[in-house]
């Protein structure tokens, strides 16, 4: 039988948020232990324009991080190991993972495969202290899977996700009711989700550079800076945050795509990488068992201009032939093949609503 959703005021919720340590490279590291105590990335082709996906804490060490090009980190650290992605093991170990979770709750809300939020208020063992659900979901993972996770333990979704993140890695930061305030107090701004450098910079030039300040400041002064979010800024560093954790959350596409090093103009070639973005994407939708009858070309030409060709079907769709038949009939209606790619992508919209179980990360591949 399916957790009915919590009825304890918002104020007396229990979530728990769930971050895994560095995921990529620690289940690379895992699976090869040569691997371990090493700088380590994962991520694309230093020859094209492939980035580090994800780095040990070794790597992080020289100042390497997600969404670096992958020359940079190079240059870094010269004795960095590299690993291409295999999504495949990441997937298998993210389900593994949401097995846990469910022995606790069903109230689960995923960010992406290596991050969730879990509502443990009525969880299924009836554990009275949501710290006590996070240390047991913490063992399990190290037990069953060799894996770190840190996490967050608070009233609220926001207030968790600052608290997963202050202890890394295998780090637990429990925040009580009472300590809210005490517990923002000094942190900087930046420590509050969605605040980039941009708004870091507006609020630094207001003298307002710790979440207390924040807390402190005029709504007013903030809501005629930032719109309707800086009354939103606002709640959150006064720790007010009544978002519910969305078990039901579901994409609207689930996209693959691939930068090419040096623009293709052979259709061969094209074939061989629909080929392999069909495969992968037809793993993740098989993986989060969802099926979707919107097929979407996208295709970038050499100078630039991007297209993209969409087809709707009778029926729904999750195995990688009809997709990539779909997606080569897609590319026939493109100037592919006299103008040349920099750039291919499929994506599934149009999902089964009925069958739909979780949220699938919108993931690029920068395999490249």
């Amino acid at each position: 039988m399916k957790q009915p959703p919590s009825r304890v005021s918002v104020g007396c919720r229990k979530i728990i948020h769930v971050d895994m340590d560095a995921f990529y490279a620690s289940v690379e590291q895992r699976d090869d232990p040569a691997l371990c105590g090493k700088p380590l990335v994962v991520g694309g082709n230093p020859e094209g324009r492939g980035v580090v996906a994800a780095a040990s804490y070794e790597a992080r060490r020289f100042g390497i991080h997600s969404a670096m090009p992958m020359r940079t980190a190079l240059r870094l650290c010269p004795n960095l190991v590299r690993v291409s992605p295999d999504f495949g093991k990441y997937h298998q170990a993210s389900s593994q993972i949401h097995t846990i979770f469910r022995k606790f709750t069903d109230l689960i809300e995923p960010m992406a495969l290596d991050e969730a939020y879990l509502d443990v208020t009525s969880n299924k063992p009836g554990i009275r202290f949501g710290s006590q659900v996070a240390r047991m979901i913490k063992a399990d993972i190290h037990r069953q899977l060799q894996l770190t996770a840190s996490v967050g333990v608070a009233p609220n979704k926001t207030l968790a996700k600052i608290a997963s993140d202050l202890d890394k890695p295998d780090g637990l930061v429990v925040v009580m009711p009472d300590q809210t305030r005490e517990f923002l107090r000094d942190l900087p701004v930046s420590r509050i989700p969605g605040v980039g450098k941009v708004n870091q910079a507006k609020l630094e030039a207001l003298r307002i550079h710790t979440v207390g300040e924040l807390a402190e400041s005029p709504v007013e002064n903030l809501s005629q800076i930032f719109g309707r979010r800086g009354a939103q800024l606002w709640r959150l560093a006064r720790g007010e945050d009544d978002d519910p954790v969305s078990p039901m959350h579901e994409p609207k596409q689930i996209s693959q795509e691939t930068t090419f090093p040096s623009d293709i103009h052979n259709p061969g070639k094209m074939r061989q990488v629909l080929g392999e973005l069909a495969t992968e994407l037809s793993h993740r939708l098989r993986s989060r068992h969802l099926k979707g009858r919107i097929v979407t070309l996208k295709a970038r030409y050499p100078d630039f201009q991007t297209v993209t060709r969409s087809q709707s079907l009778a029926i729904y769709i999750d195995q990688s032939a009809p997709i990539l038949k779909l997606a080569l009939e897609l590319l026939g209606r493109t100037e592919a093949s006299g103008r040349g790619v920099r750039l291919l992508g499929i994506g599934i919209a149009g999902f089964d609503r009925e069958k739909s179980k979780q949220l699938d990360l919108f993931r690029r591949d920068e395999d490249s």
